[in-house]
């Protein structure tokens, strides 16, 4: 029998435990732990969902990674067109990883009401195109087919729909502009055929997604003439990597940029989010063993006389230190336990209800997003429990100065 183990047992067990001096500052110490868990949840699952989010949001429009002309200089309009006959169209047969490989095109115009009117992007898509992200986010209406001959459909924002007064299967005016200022610009009739609402105003309040055989007209390209290419891939994480292979396996003549290249300055954003993460954690960790520390020192205050019958029955000072910490690790265990339980239940009402929402236009998201690692939690509760308890190691040093002779007489 583990005889250490078994003092510590009875010592949890006993009433003059729960209702000793020590008990109110050791419920502080378990409340300590238990809030600063919640808060490490808190912050690692709704870090990694925003991260997660905007870089979705952002793939979803732009692509993992878009391959076009090298004189385009990074362009959101497709200024010199680039043949669709390549060789890694429709499939990069080189390179593992790749999900799919789509065409696109760009151009801007200028969509026009009886009241008002606003610039947009419009992007021209093809049969290739992968529709998850925006079949994940409409709310209204479906996405074009363009299976079939060239068709006028769209898809608009809700952002954009709103401040237009415009609605579902409503035909729009939208004019489009030359490279050549004397000339009059185009006017089409396009139909809103759905809506979506990504919350990622960015890109919602200015993209309008239609028939890629629309912007070859416009543009006066024919139909193997293609704005470029954007490939998306299965690991964000190899982003860096494919966008090299990638790179090296095109013409000259062309230019691969992943999305990380393309906005730098929000992805350097979104990556100080782990900055935070570890400073919080950091912070937590430091006030839960400081709590800890104050409950060991007050338990062994507390049991000074019993300190001394263990040394005067012949228990070595290693043996009656191992007693508290067990003690202690009892109180973290259970310190976790219900920090775990209160934490992954609010991180579970707000995945499935976002009760907790965000200024979009700052935050890129409307509601605070969630993903929960299960490694990570593993991790972070694992990581707790060997922290504190190396930090209770030190202060129980202070049983090794108690003398037998001198604690047993206010036994």
């Amino acid at each position: 029998m583990n005889f250490e183990l078994f003092v510590a047992k009875r010592i949890i067990a006993g009433k003059e435990y729960k209702s000793s001096i020590s008990s109110p500052i050791i419920k502080i110490a378990i409340t300590a732990i238990a809030l600063g868990i919640i808060i490490m949840m808190i912050s690692v699952a709704t870090g990694a969902g925003l991260q997660q989010k905007i870089r979705d949001k952002m793939s979803g429009f732009k692509g993992h990674i878009q391959i076009t002309n090298f004189d385009n200089n990074n362009s959101d309009v497709s200024v010199v067109p680039v043949s669709k006959n390549q060789d890694f169209y429709p499939n990069f047969s080189t390179i593992d990883g790749i999900k799919n490989v789509q065409v696109f095109a760009n151009t801007v115009g200028l969509v026009r009401t009886k009241t008002d009117f606003e610039g947009i992007v419009f992007k021209g898509v093809s049969t290739d195109y992968d529709w998850s992200f925006f079949k994940e986010y409409l709310v209204e209406g479906d996405v074009p087919n363009f299976n079939q001959k060239r068709t006028r459909d769209i898809l608009l924002s809700k952002t954009l729909v709103d401040r237009l007064q415009l609605k579902l299967n409503d035909t729009i005016r939208v004019s489009f502009f030359k490279k050549d200022p004397k000339k009059l610009p185009s006017t089409y009739k396009l139909i809103i055929k759905g809506v979506y609402n990504t919350g990622f105003l960015e890109f919602d309040k200015n993209m309008m997604i239609g028939d890629l055989r629309e912007v070859q007209r416009l543009n006066k390209w024919t139909k193997d003439q293609v704005g470029g290419f954007e490939v998306l891939i299965d690991d964000f994480d190899q982003l860096r990597e494919k966008g090299n292979q990638i790179h090296q396996s095109i013409g000259s003549t062309l230019e691969a940029t992943t999305i990380v290249g393309s906005y730098p300055a929000i992805f350097e954003w979104i990556n100080l989010f782990d900055n935070n993460i570890w400073f919080i954690i950091g912070i937590m960790i430091l006030v839960a063993g400081i709590n800890m520390i104050t409950a060991l020192l007050v338990l062994i205050l507390e049991r000074i006389p019993m300190i001394g019958i263990l040394k005067a029955l012949g228990s070595s000072d290693w043996s009656i230190r191992k007693v508290f910490l067990y003690n202690a690790t009892y109180l973290i265990i259970q310190g976790l336990f219900w920090g775990n339980l209160i934490g992954l239940t609010i991180l579970l009402l707000q995945q499935y209800f976002g009760f907790i929402t965000l200024d979009p236009e700052n935050y890129y998201v409307s509601e605070v997003p969630v993903y929960i690692d299960v490694f990570s939690m593993l991790a972070l509760n694992l990581g707790t429990l060997i922290l504190c308890f190396t930090m209770l190691v030190v202060p129980s040093v202070i049983i090794t100065k108690i003398q037998p002779s001198k604690s047993i007489r206010f036994a």
